[in-house]
């Protein structure tokens, strides 16, 4: 019979979301959105199946992560089942006694679906279950932080888990603990793959190119753009207005203003439903591009170090204040930034943080 004093740990894992972001994170930022459709239509085709290949998720360590928390009380699985690429993944779920729980897509891109099903199950678990003492969320969406907020104050640790780069920063903040898939052990890091530019950011690129070439001209940019992208309609307009009268020239020009005000002849046109998903793959999300990490782990430590000084002995616990700097961003980790311990991450920021190690004692505190 198993300790009741054992931890008993719940695994729910939004599998489309993992497979979705472990794939953009192989293949570049949008891939999953770009290749989709091609996708849906026929994954056995070479290429496709050449990048799901290697955009394979390794089940196998995420149920192993989870399990490093305590004995697994059960793991649920979210996803249309009888999509192909998920179907793929079921004999390795199915050895792992992973509970599949279909869910059949109610609109064009089953947006919330998983997302809904799954919190109501997590709360309903936490009710009938009240020995359960942790909660792994395997996803990136910030749809699940008043799940992960409902389950911290019913008393149990939250540990979500999501792919580097596409995990909101807002999810990570209110777990107790957040680790990063690309982290697991046995999961290999694919190598940075070339940004693929959005057609958003292109858009805004031409957008500020007009503004500095109107700042050079000395106009504005909608008069830059006008003078060079309707050069030959004006001099038209002048030259027709000069034979058949003010009224038909001002005619003219309240035609060409009302075209201006939707999209351009040379700007790409988007569909609603593409702008939506671009909106949801664009999420608060954890971008490596954004700030380095190392900084950000530096500002961290030294904030952990002077908050943790207050007492009367200046040197701290190193395990509390990795506790301490833990609690204040769960999604540190030292093994993320390279380092085998949190030992010499202190000692490669020696110009903040003074290490004392005296048997297995070892004591830190801000250098002055």
């Amino acid at each position: 019979m198993a300790d009741s004093t054992d931890p008993r740990v719940a695994v729910y894992l939004d599998f489309d979301n993992i497979v979705m972001s472990w794939y953009d994170r192989v293949h570049g930022r949008q891939a999953w959105s770009r290749d989709r459709h091609r996708i849906a239509e026929d994954p056995t085709e070479p290429e496709i199946a050449e990048k799901l290949a290697k955009a394979t998720v390794d089940v196998g360590a995420i149920i192993d992560f989870a399990a490093s928390f305590g004995s697994l009380m059960l793991t649920r699985a979210y996803a249309d089942w009888s999509s192909p690429v998920n179907a793929l993944y079921r004999t390795q779920l199915v050895a792992r006694a992973v509970d599949l729980v279909q869910l059949f897509p109610a609109a064009a891109y089953a947006k919330n679906g998983a997302d809904i099903r799954l919190a109501v199950d997590t709360v309903e678990d936490l009710y009938l279950m009240p020995d359960l003492t942790h909660v792994v969320i395997i996803a990136g969406d910030s749809d699940y932080v008043p799940l992960a907020q409902r389950a911290r104050r019913l008393g149990r640790y939250v540990v979500a888990m999501g792919v580097a780069g596409s995990t909101a920063k807002s999810l990570a903040a209110a777990c107790d603990e957040f680790e990063s898939y690309d982290n697991l052990p046995g999961v290999e890091r694919p190598a940075a793959p070339a940004r693929a530019r959005s057609r958003r950011a292109l858009g805004e690129d031409e957008e500020r190119s007009g503004r500095s070439r109107a700042r050079r001209s000395g106009g504005s940019a909608d008069e830059t753009d006008s003078s060079e992208n309707g050069s030959s309609d004006t001099s038209s307009s002048d030259s027709s207005g000069s034979e058949n009268g003010g009224s038909e020239n001002s005619s003219r020009r309240s035609s060409r203003g009302g075209r201006s005000s939707g999209p351009s002849a040379d700007a790409p046109a988007f569909s609603s439903a593409d702008d939506s998903l671009d909106d949801d793959l664009e999420d608060d999300t954890v971008v490596d591009d954004i700030e380095d990490p190392q900084e950000a782990a530096t500002r961290l430590l030294e904030r952990a170090l002077q908050l943790g000084g207050r007492g009367d002995s200046e040197w701290l616990h190193s395990s509390a204040v990795k506790s301490h700097m833990r609690r204040m961003d769960p999604s540190f980790s030292e093994k993320q930034l390279g380092f085998k311990s949190f030992s010499e991450f202190l000692k490669a920021n020696a110009d903040i943080a003074v290490l004392e190690e005296t048997g297995h004692e070892r004591l830190v505190r801000a250098r002055d």
